[in-house]
């Protein structure tokens, strides 16, 4: 439903309008009850006004200008998605929409991070390794061994449209945003097919006892 009002609508709300002095503002907690009705106008009006203000929030979680910008999008269509969950008499309506964004800024920093995590011990694991150093035992040689095996036979099960997230992903280092540009593929089905991905190689590794940790730890 919302798919074009995602990219086209927000981005026309940016535009500045010019205000009927005769006409008082809509305060943020009349514009969530419009947005609770569907109405597209309010929206526009929230990301409008409080932009500034949370490209500064999501800006000093993510520190990245890129990342912070896909991110804003992503919240206002949150707040759209959303709205019944705001209630007037729990607070204002500001503090629920800078919430909201301190949590997914929070949430895909987590994200990165993990994926980075996952990215190094990947590679350590698939990519051939040096010759074992000479105080290495014979049987810890033999796990990493077995567990390289295990990786590539379970990212072979995978269809091809998530193999291919991967390798992006884990082996060139790319972005989900530098994987969509790559690709010409919308980031939100990157998004999913990498999501799909590592909740089917955390399952398969669970067989193996603590690997799971192994691909996750600290995440």
């Amino acid at each position: 439903m919302l798919y074009s009002f995602d990219h086209q609508r927000l981005s026309q709300a940016a535009a500045p309008q010019t205000p009927d002095r005769e006409t008082p503002l809509p305060t943020d907690e009349q514009l969530m009850a419009r947005v609770q009705a569907e109405d597209e106008g309010a929206i526009a009006l929230l990301y409008q006004r409080h932009t500034p203000l949370l490209r500064t929030i999501i800006g000093r979680i993510l520190n990245n200008d890129t990342d912070v910008d896909d991110l804003l999008q992503e919240v206002f269509l949150e707040i759209w998605r959303q709205a019944l969950r705001y209630s007037e008499q729990k607070g204002k309506a500001l503090g629920w929409i800078v919430t909201l964004a301190r949590r997914r800024a929070i949430d895909r920093l987590r994200k990165k991070m993990a994926y980075s995590r996952a990215q190094d011990r990947l590679q350590a694991e698939v990519e051939h390794e040096p010759e074992p150093a000479m105080h290495r035992g014979a049987d810890r040689d033999l796990v990493a061994s077995d567990t390289a095996a295990i990786f590539r036979e379970i990212i072979a099960t995978l269809p091809e449209a998530q193999q291919e997230a991967l390798r992006y992903a884990f082996y060139r280092g790319m972005s989900q945003r530098e994987i969509a540009a790559h690709t010409g593929i919308p980031l939100g089905t990157i998004k999913t097919r990498l999501e799909l991905a590592i909740r089917k190689l955390r399952a398969g590794l669970a067989t193996m006892g603590g690997s799971e940790e192994w691909l996750y730890s600290h995440a």
